[in-house]
């Protein structure tokens, strides 16, 4: 059987959120004069990271709204009780710096190229379509994708199966017709194998132990994936795509 479409994460998997989040929120601390409370830039970003990934975790655990993590966010690091204006206030200047160093990773746009003939494309992200289909835009690459689905709108998150489901049918294909590719090894490595999808790890960082990779397809660079969706060998034999 055939993959015949490849669904994308977005952020760290096309699009370089680490680096842009990073240098975004230095240049936001430095300006709001936030910065010498932490010691270091760096301690201030590790700290940022952590309470990000927190108010995500409750976030896709239905526990907050989208909006809700991102003033979450705001209340937890200052450490702070702030109305949602001031929160909203706050996080939009951070926004404002932080979408001055948007960039796609640089494997993204030969990788399109590469699929765009023979495979249909689209997006399932654990943000909301408002975020996504802007970022997206900005960066040129929102046409190459027939749907963009987000976690926000769909009423389910990644890791379930749920998420990855709902991108099947929103592209008329069954799950083991259907790649999934994403940085996190378990919200979209994991995930994306148990709802039965071909599922591609992209492991950018080096970080993979032995071990790490059960039923996912690791790859560290997208210059991979083409070869990989020829030669899909998951039904115990080579593929026919073409």
């Amino acid at each position: 059987m055939s993959i015949r479409a490849v669904v994308w994460d977005v952020d760290d998997t096309l699009f370089d959120y680490t680096t842009a989040d990073r240098a975004g929120m230095r240049e936001h601390l430095d300006a709001e004069g936030l910065l010498a409370g932490y010691g270091t830039a760096e301690a201030a970003l590790v700290r940022w990271r952590e309470v990000t990934d927190a108010q995500w975790a409750r976030f896709a655990a239905g526990e907050t709204t989208f909006e809700g993590q991102r003033r979450d966010r705001v209340r937890v690091f200052l450490g702070a009780e702030l109305t949602d204006a001031a929160a909203d206030d706050w996080f939009g200047r951070y926004v404002t710096r932080y979408e001055t160093a948007w960039a796609l990773f640089p494997d993204v746009l030969p990788v399109l190229d590469a699929l765009a003939a023979s495979h249909r494309h689209a997006v399932l992200s654990n943000s909301s379509l408002t975020v996504q289909h802007r970022k997206l835009s900005v960066l040129g690459v929102r046409d190459r994708f027939e749907a963009v689905l987000c976690a926000a709108e769909l009423g389910v998150s990644k890791p379930e199966a749920g998420a990855f489901l709902a991108a099947c049918d929103a592209l008329g294909l069954p799950p083991h017709e259907v790649a999934y590719v994403g940085d996190h090894p378990e919200i979209d490595g994991r995930g994306a194998a148990d709802a039965g999808l071909l599922s591609v790890w992209i492991d950018r960082d080096g970080a993979y132990v032995p071990g790490d990779a059960a039923g996912r397809h690791r790859i560290v660079s997208l210059a991979e994936l083409p070869a990989l969706l020829g030669a899909d060998t998951r039904f115990g034999a080579p593929s026919t795509f073409g």
